[in-house]
């Protein structure tokens, strides 16, 4: 059987229990063999960067997961001394993986929405398949015309045809009321962030003495 591979990119800054969450509910839902927690270098989209290090970052992403053999971490946007764009790690990973692989890229809906800024986001759907984590209220009618398009063509309902690339597919993930900023906001004010966050990574923060 082909291999079964997720992506699933952000900044971690610092990675807690919604990603994790997140992460599982991805593998689980697609039947993923791997989802791969790729910690942004430097995110070209964000007009502050992240308050962690990279290296940092990276080390927080490979505690929090260390208990789970099907999550992995890859390293190669921290390692790139530029802004990295999301085509051109999937461009990276598919050369790795080999054409029949079956990819697949977790976006968030308000990244939907955004995803005809992105440089030749067109190629995305030639390079993986799109799983779209949707929020309550999420409309696909308020999409840029362009891209919901591209939602209403690629979308599937029969999952026994796995594709290696192309397809649209929107997840029901179970949600949870955490956000980084939040986390960061509570770390800094001293506030009990236990079962938010890894113990392992907290302890890391502390020792770090991050988001102080």
């Amino acid at each position: 059987m082909n291999a079964r591979v997720g992506v699933f990119g952000g900044t971690f800054d610092p990675v807690h229990h919604a990603h994790l969450r997140m992460a599982r509910a991805f593998a689980d839902e697609l039947a993923l063999d791997e989802v791969r927690l790729i910690p942004a270098g430097q995110p070209y989209h964000r007009q502050e960067g992240p308050r962690a290090s990279a290296a940092q970052r990276l080390d927080m992403v490979k505690l929090a997961i260390a208990a789970d053999a099907r999550l992995a971490v890859d390293e190669r946007e921290i390692r790139r001394h530029r802004p990295a764009y999301t085509v051109d790690t999937l461009r990276e990973l598919r050369a790795e993986l080999g054409a029949a692989a079956e990819l697949w890229f977790l976006v968030g809906g308000d990244s939907l929405a955004a995803l005809s800024s992105w440089k030749d986001w067109r190629e995305l759907f030639r390079l993986a398949n799109l799983a779209v984590a949707m929020r309550p209220g999420f409309d696909p009618a308020a999409l840029p015309p362009e891209v919901r398009q591209e939602w209403q063509a690629r979308q599937v309902s029969d999952f026994s045809n796995r594709t290696a690339s192309g397809t649209i597919r929107p997840l029901a993930l179970p949600p949870l009321d955490l956000s980084a900023t939040r986390l960061r906001a509570q770390l800094a004010a001293d506030e009990p962030v236990e079962g938010l966050i890894d113990p392992a990574v907290l302890a890391y923060i502390r020792r770090q003495r991050l988001y102080r």
